[in-house]
């Protein structure tokens, strides 16, 4: 048998049961196992992890537990440098893009709306979801964690929250990417770049398929590179400049 002494910190803690939390935890076990595969057995996935200490001595998920050893097991660090440690992670990508599951189709919207990289399928199942993400490289989101235990997954998060806006602002603030946002830069339903669009060219606006009510008052057009749809600063602009504002205080739309 190995007996060994665990504890994780700060955020990790959210995975754990009650009577487990911010405390020494008493492990045994019956065989030789990794370290990553002890800290998933308590339900904590790998990728919401940054440093393991084993005896005060920083490992990576390769490690095979020892008797005797107190593990201590560190959350992601993403906006403080943690020195010449083994981070257990990809660094940070410099353009951070995204994957989310089948049941976060507000929160992908609002993180286009932001101006990230969000690839999101409703009909994909758990298998497909990683493979995007490693061959993609980009950020799985989610909200079941099994799926983010999945040996392919390099980068991601578990989605503690519901509500949509509180899960913006756990992605943006987790992640440190507040300072990335580009509003309004992106697509919001299939997730292409946006571009200026002059209504002067002849038979532009016609072709745009810009109503002529519209065009009587706005001169100020904006269209999908991908889908083709056509963005104005309409009515439906003043209620997206107010969600936006709720994450990012301060800047004004014109």
């Amino acid at each position: 048998m190995y007996r060994v002494t665990i504890r994780f910190y700060e955020e990790l803690n959210d995975f754990l049961e009650p009577s487990r939390r911010k405390r020494d935890i008493d492990a045994v076990f019956p065989e030789r196992r990794s370290v990553k595969d002890l800290v998933e057995s308590f339900g904590v996935p790998h990728v919401e992890v940054d440093l393991i200490l084993i005896n005060g001595e920083s490992v990576d998920f390769s490690r095979i537990v020892a008797d005797g050893d107190r593990i201590s097991v560190y959350p992601v660090f993403e906006s403080i440098d943690i020195g010449p440690v083994t981070r257990l992670r990809p660094e940070p990508l410099r353009e951070p893009r995204f994957v989310l599951d089948v049941h976060l189709r507000k929160l992908a919207r609002r993180l286009r709306l932001l101006g990230f990289d969000v690839d999101f399928s409703p009909d994909r199942d758990d298998a497909a979801l990683a493979d995007i993400a490693e061959a993609e490289e980009r950020i799985l989101l989610s909200r079941d964690r099994q799926l983010m235990m999945r040996r392919k997954v390099a980068r991601g998060l578990y989605i503690r929250n519901t509500d949509p806006e509180k899960q913006v602002a756990e992605v943006l603030d987790r992640l440190d990417l507040r300072g990335r946002c580009r509003p309004f830069t992106r697509c919001i339903e299939c997730n292409e770049m946006i571009e200026s669009l002059d209504p002067d060219v002849p038979g532009g606006a016609e072709a745009a398929g810009i109503p002529p009510g519209v065009r009587a008052w706005c001169r100020e057009y904006y269209r999908c590179r991908g889908c083709g749809r056509i963005y104005w600063k309409g009515s439906h602009y003043g209620k997206l400049v107010k969600t936006v504002e709720k994450f990012l205080p301060g800047p004004r739309f014109s």
